[in-house]
């Protein structure tokens, strides 16, 4: 199980890496077509479009090896049964609010599929292909908040807590 997760978290780095080198190679590509005279239609659409997946993409792996930015003033001065239930409870509330989130864009990209929604940029995109990153890295999120719910449910900590411990030196 444990080279399951592995792998699952490597996707969503690597996905997210891979938009951003794309990105990268893009807008590079525009900058030199530019000192050529020249352009490349939609690439200030599609970076954006680029950008949004690197983010949504990075979100599970962000939030598994610690990243994500959490105010625990609080936390570390409560006892450790306190500082458990609040620890379930927010995770728990946000696994809530990622399935919301997962669910919604994916019934977005969804709909854009049905209609055949398409982006109102020089090049036509089928929309939901354009939004599939999105419900894809919320799947990831929700999938990862699940992940360390149930270890912490379990009584492990958390893969995210432990990151934190090992950065803050906090034992």
């Amino acid at each position: 199980m444990q080279t399951l997760k592995r792998y699952f978290y490597f996707t969503s780095v690597l996905l997210s890496g891979s938009c951003l080198v794309v990105m990268t190679l893009l807008i590079l590509a525009q900058i030199g077509a530019r000192m050529m005279g020249q352009i490349i239609p939609s690439s200030e659409d599609f970076a954006g479009w680029l950008l949004s997946a690197t983010v949504f993409f990075g979100l599970a792996y962000t939030f598994n090896s610690g990243g994500h930015i959490r105010v625990t003033i609080l936390l570390t001065r409560l006892g450790h049964f306190k500082h458990r239930s609040i620890e379930l409870i927010n995770l728990a509330t946000g696994l809530a609010i990622s399935a919301y989130l997962m669910f919604y864009t994916a019934y977005t990209v969804y709909e854009s599929y049905i209609y055949e929604e398409v982006t109102d940029t020089y090049l036509v995109v089928p929309l939901w292909l354009v939004q599939s990153p999105m419900a894809i890295g919320s799947l990831f999120l929700m999938l990862a908040i699940a992940d360390n719910l149930f270890d912490a449910i379990r009584g492990k900590t958390p893969a995210y807590q432990a990151s934190e411990n090992e950065l803050g030196g906090a034992e």
